[in-house]
């Protein structure tokens, strides 16, 4: 392998705790299968599949677009190779010495217009390059839908995938899934946001059709299984928990559990695209996504057959406890992956405060000197944003997220993934964590639609006894339109910034 891969140590590096699904799973781990390669990984299924592996005992290696430091510690053990499924190359490369490839790659996060051929480009270049390195077998997780049937533009796109990946001499195992729910999965929020925040719904006609939902903790076992059974190699398999019901009825479970009085109207106006947007508004989850996955609710997404069954037998989860396990995973601040992971679309590749040449084109510092030590004030920055809050001007905050949104932008509703702690690539409403240095340093990327490139930083500076905490605007751009958005900004930055790091130090603990 070239040096694109890097071995992490697993007695350098502490691994992050992670809820593992597969030890009452029928098959077990088998010797005599190599090296595992895992695509998609840094996604929500991916990053839950990795660990269960690797806690039993497969060499696993990890295909990522960008190297970040963040991966290293969250993968103990495991091999990181940079590939992207859009160069064939590079994917040979990243195949090497593999046994066997997961493909859970999708485009998803493109929009409808893009993501089909991005799809069914990468999944040619990963069959190709498969056959070329030999590999014995690729899995592939894709959508639930019947191909007899017209199906909405996501579910088509997954279907041609699978025939894609299916015309090389690699066997393929095809797994196909309709909603998948767990914390932090798109279908779970949408449809948890829209029963807190509504207490009518207009239903149209196609919310009756029917679904068979799973639950995330399945779908991974039904992945690890179908690796450990010789006899899944090249076959289809349709996933679904025990419950078969209507869009409808999903919202009315969740409303039950929540023990909310909700009215449902029925409406005969039933154009997707506006229900979509609309829902894009209510929820974390952007229009782009919105958009592809309710495209989907013109179909049935039903399993046709109950091959998997017999091949691996287990208790699968209900919609209700996934449900209840997601929410319960929520409350314990310990959701493990999330759908904003992967969005917006190649955030991992995008320009870092570092690599800018000659520096950003405005900087603007704010600072002052307290006793705090660094460890109470480094925790106490690494706790804004969600649902709690940026300590001062939060209407403001919320204002900007609002005009972003309606800009079809990622906005602010994206909240966090957790409030226990942050790594590299988390997000935190519209910006991402792009480093984070223990007791000194946050660094956060702009990803609201902005004329220009934005960061935002939170430093602590030992000065003898005491400390100097420091907020840091940066803003890179070379357009008029850009230099004049700064411009218009800067009022609102001397409030908001200076009197942000006065609550910064004020809520951070006395050591």
């Amino acid at each position: 392998m070239d040096d694109a891969i890097v071995d992490n140590n697993a007695d350098n590096i502490a691994s992050r705790p992670t809820p593992l699904y597969c030890e009452q799973l029928p098959t077990s781990f088998d010797p005599a299968l190599g090296r595992i390669l895992v695509t998609g990984a840094s996604g929500y299924i991916g990053g839950r599949l990795v660990p269960e592996l690797m806690a039993r005992g497969y060499k696993v290696r990890i295909m990522i677009r960008s190297f970040s430091p963040e991966y290293a510690g969250r993968w103990p053990g495991a091999e990181v190779v940079v590939a992207d499924v859009l160069s064939q190359d590079q994917v040979k490369k990243a195949m090497e010495g593999v046994d066997t490839a997961y493909y859970l790659v999708h485009s998803l996060v493109l929009g409808p217009k893009e993501f089909a051929s991005a799809d069914i480009e990468g999944a040619k270049n990963f069959r190709e390059a498969a056959e070329v390195q030999g590999l014995k077998r690729i899995i592939y997780l894709g959508g639930l839908g019947d191909v007899r049937n017209k199906l909405s533009p996501h579910l088509h796109s997954r279907a041609q995938v699978a025939e894609e990946l299916k015309k090389g001499k690699v066997p393929v195992t095809v797994l196909r899934a309709a909603v998948i729910v767990g914390s932090g999965s798109a279908s779970y929020e949408i449809i948890q946001h829209l029963v807190k925040r509504l207490s009518f719904f207009f239903i149209p006609p196609w919310a009756r059709n029917r679904c068979q939902p799973i639950a995330v903790r399945d779908v991974v076992k039904y992945l690890v299984g179908v690796l450990e059974h010789p006899a899944a190699a090249g076959q289809s398999f349709d996933i679904g928990g025990p419950d078969v019901l209507t869009y409808e009825g999903m919202l009315k479970v969740l409303a039950e559990i929540l023990n909310k009085k909700v009215v449902f109207i029925a409406v005969p106006f039933a154009n997707i695209h506006f229900y979509a947007y609309i829902t894009s508004l209510l929820t974390p989850i952007p229009d782009p996504i919105t958009e592809c996955l309710m495209g989907s609710l013109n179909n049935e997404v039903v399993c046709q057959n109950e091959k998997i069954k017999e091949l691996l037998p287990f208790k699968n989860v209900t919609y209700r406890e996934a449900i209840v396990l997601a929410m319960t995973r929520e409350e314990q601040d310990a959701v493990y992956t999330r759908w904003s992971d992967a969005y917006p679309p190649a955030h991992e590749l995008a320009l870092k405060l570092k690599e800018l040449g000659e520096g950003p084109t405005f900087v603007a510092s704010y600072s002052l000197l307290t006793a705090k030590s660094a460890a109470s004030l480094f925790r106490s920055f690494c706790r804004i944003g969600g649902r709690k809050g940026w300590f001062y001007g939060n209407w403001m905050w919320r204002l900007r997220g609002i005009i972003d949104r309606l800009m079809l932008g990622v906005g602010d509703a994206r909240g966090r993934k957790k409030y226990s702690g942050l790594n590299i690539n988390d997000v935190i409403d519209f910006w991402r964590v792009e480093d984070i240095q223990q007791d000194k340093t946050l660094l956060l990327r702009a990803e609201m639609k902005i004329p220009g490139r934005a960061w935002l930083e939170f430093n602590i500076t030992e000065l003898g006894t005491q400390r100097v905490l420091s907020t840091t605007a940066y803003y890179d751009t070379h357009t008029f339109l850009g230099s004049a958005y700064w411009y218009a900004c800067l009022p609102f930055h001397y409030f908001i910034f200076r009197n942000l790091i006065k609550q910064i130090e004020d809520k951070s603990l006395v050591s």
